[in-house]
């Protein structure tokens, strides 16, 4: 490609509204602009990076025997409903009406569509493992799109599904899948943790995400550098030494404390306690999962710990929770948040309330502890968590912190930082063929449902992640196998022939050698040029100037900033040896 005839309008300044570096970059560079909130276009050398990058993942999808599928975008609503997602999804399912009036949405993922082609293809256990997968715009109706190509409303992403006869087979598939994401990832230039992860609306008993370390991201993940545990924020654990307590009272005992409101004052107040000897009472609001109604919760947790809502969902198999309002507070115990507690709330909120109490696993076994009396400005000492409160579950819930003891290993600790999800791995299990009839016969004649699988990368998301990890004070510095070229050719003066000359036959030379390369003819000052081709990243740079008269040229590595004179003569198969190693 010749720059003068190619269209990469880069700017000179950041764009005001881009917050983070890769949404600056991308803009900066020429690779996308912006038509709404959450929706890019992506121009030519954007198109290119993400072709690069879909063009790995269908090689590594194909080495495990994946099927390349493209399935509609647009999907009538009733097999969302079957499944008993459509109510689930809420606000972030595009939704419409065709003109007879049914139901019909933009495709968010591809589980339903997958699962009506097995239910009516797939019979026997002798057509099993299959694994499909397609590349197809997704789309999301997000709340507050932002980031550049981070958070998006119409995305595209690799969407893979395995269907199995047994447990054993999808065991084999996730793991197939795992190995092929970190090939993809490895080859994509990406630094990532893998990390246990909560399933969410997807649901299946278990899934893994592979997130790339970045200040932009917007998930915490805690991780031991020791054994390489990784959890995301929402289900990872810690160890929590155990607390030795006093042998309590007989009974709680309420004593008055006036202008307490919070942990905090309690543990100042006059025989008060420590945050770690309190009992946290936080009143939520959760939609059942499947039949989409709404009861309160009573979650507990010690005083000094946080609690993670997505634990509090998946502990009560919830689709939603919310902290409950102040007056929904007070109609169900009586008292106002600071004053609120586990003893007694069922008699407080009456029958008909169907209050569910769930503590956080640190309590158990706790007593001579103390928490609010459900009345203002009361507490209760001398609280045994299991003889007083009886809660109804114990869940991990609350929220791991930095430098707490690593689950897995003896003697490692937590770091917790910023990443961002660039693809996500389910066991889905029956979830989907139970809901929507997908069923086989076994070997012994028994029809069972497909067990299923699920496996989502998005593309953006890994152009995103590569502009975040890897780039400098002057632009984006492309992994070589998924940059838009591998070299380009700098032209210093176009009105030299001599140089002219020799920029055309390197360029003819290179694509010969099977290389993508960018010609820079326009005519411009050499250091425009040299600014534009750090600010677009592509790895390598020749420099064809004054020096062709002695039979040279600069080759410059754009990740290093080392640059090093060769000979024409040679040049191209070095170029060809350092772009192309590795990949």
């Amino acid at each position: 490609m010749r720059w003068s005839q190619y269209f990469i309008p880069t700017l000179r300044e950041d764009p005001a509204d881009a917050e983070v570096v890769s949404h600056r970059l991308l803009l900066r560079a020429g690779y996308i602009r912006q038509l709404g909130a959450g929706v890019y276009s992506f121009l030519p050398l954007g198109w290119r990076v993400a072709q690069r990058a879909t063009r790995i993942v269908r090689e590594e999808m194909e080495a495990i025997g994946a099927q390349e599928f493209f399935l509609p975008a647009l999907h009538p609503g009733e097999v969302w409903k079957e499944s008993g997602r459509w109510d689930v999804m809420g606000e972030t399912m595009f939704r419409l009406k065709d003109r007879k009036g049914a139901d019909m949405c933009l495709g968010m993922t591809h589980e339903e569509v997958f699962t009506a082609i097995a239910r009516h293809e797939l019979r026997s256990y002798k057509q099993l493992p299959q694994v499909w997968y397609q590349i197809q715009t997704k789309f999301r109706d997000e709340e507050r799109p932002k980031s550049g190509l981070m958070r998006l409303r119409q995305f595209i992403m690799k969407d893979a599904y395995s269907f199995d006869v047994d447990q054993a087979g999808l065991d084999r598939s996730f793991e197939d899948q795992r190995g092929a994401y970190k090939k993809i990832f490895d080859r994509c230039g990406l630094k990532y943790h893998i990390v246990e992860a909560s399933s969410g609306a997807m649901g299946g008993s278990e899934s893994n995400e592979f997130m790339a370390r970045t200040s932009a991201g917007e998930d915490l993940i805690a991780v031991c550098e020791g054994c390489g545990y990784a959890g995301n924020l929402e289900k990872a654990t810690s160890r929590i030494a155990p607390v030795e307590d006093a042998a309590g009272l007989d009974a709680p005992e309420e004593f008055p404390t006036p202008g307490v409101r919070t942990i905090e004052d309690l543990v100042g107040f006059p025989g008060g306690a420590e945050a770690a000897r309190q009992v946290k009472t936080l009143v939520y609001v959760a939609t059942d999962g499947a039949t989409q109604g709404q009861y309160p919760v009573l979650a507990l947790l010690r005083g000094d710990h946080q609690l993670h809502e997505v634990k509090l969902a998946d502990a009560l198999g919830a689709s939603a929770v919310r902290a409950a309002h102040p007056e929904e507070i007070r109609d169900l115990l009586g008292a106002s948040a600071g004053s609120l507690g586990g003893v007694g709330a069922r008699e407080a909120a009456g029958a008909g309330q169907s209050l569910r109490i769930i503590a956080d696993s640190t309590l158990r076994g706790r007593r001579a502890m103390t928490t609010g009396a459900n009345r203002d400005e009361h507490h209760l000492r001398g609280v045994d968590v299991e003889r007083d409160i009886r809660p109804d579950a114990w869940a991990d819930l609350r929220t791991v912190q930095k430098g707490e003891a690593c689950p897995r290993c003896e003697s490692g600790t937590l770091d917790v930082f910023k990443a961002m999800e660039i693809g996500h791995i389910f066991k889905l299990g029956t979830k989907y063929s139970d809901s929507m009839g997908a069923r086989v016969l076994t070997q012994e004649g028994k029809e069972v449902p497909i067990v299923m699988g699920s496996y989502g990368i998005g593309v953006e998301r890994i152009m995103s992640a590569a502009v975040e990890q890897s780039h400098d004070a002057d632009g984006i510095v492309w992994p070589r196998a998924i940059a838009p070229f591998d070299v380009i050719v700098t032209v210093t003066n176009v009105k030299q022939k001599e140089i002219t000359d020799a920029g055309e036959r390197l360029y003819t030379e290179l694509r010969r050698a099977g290389l993508e390369v960018l010609l820079d003819d326009r005519d411009e000052r050499a250091g425009v040029k040299f600014k534009d081709a750090d600010l677009i990243g592509v790895p390598f740079r020749l420099t064809v100037g004054k020096k062709v008269a002695e039979g040279q040229v600069e080759l410059l590595d754009r990740a290093t900033k080392q640059s090093e004179d060769v000979g024409i003569e040679e040049v191209v198969a070095q170029v060809q040896t350092h772009a192309l190693a590795g990949l």
